[in-house]
């Protein structure tokens, strides 16, 4: 039975990847077990750890969703610096996405669902309320 995950990137430069992880996930770090290494729990079961070390090559992208996509786009480049990426959207799929790199060159992105009432449906169903 699988019942959490967990996603790690590596940056180069520990201190710096993560306060640029706490400004993009807008929260401290969860769990700090040792040094060069930093966890936090995105939603209740699915963490993201970012471990001091050498970045993979054409990692993920791993797309976070979000409530309001055009706003993040907008903060993340008013707080750190991303330029603005392009957001895609199909007619077949349910959300519209976009991708950027971290300063390591990690590669992350975004997703937004087109139909609010799916969103709401899959935000209540991850909290459990």
């Amino acid at each position: 039975m699988i019942f959490e995950i967990t996603n790690q990137v590596r940056v180069t430069d520990f201190k710096a990847g993560h306060k640029w992880y706490e400004v993009l996930l807008s929260k401290k770090a969860d769990f700090i077990p040792h040094d060069g290494f930093a966890e936090w729990e995105i939603i209740p079961g699915c963490w993201l750890q970012v471990a001091e070390g050498t970045p993979s090559k054409e990692n993920g992208p791993l797309r976070l969703g979000v409530t309001d996509i055009m706003a993040e786009r907008e903060r993340l480049a008013k707080e750190l610096g991303i330029n603005k990426f392009e957001i895609y959207s199909r007619e077949e799929v349910s959300a519209k996405w976009g991708t950027f790199n971290d300063p390591w060159g990690n590669r992350l992105g975004l997703f937004e669902y087109m139909d609010k009432k799916e969103e709401n449906d899959r935000i209540k169903a991850i909290l459990g309320i």
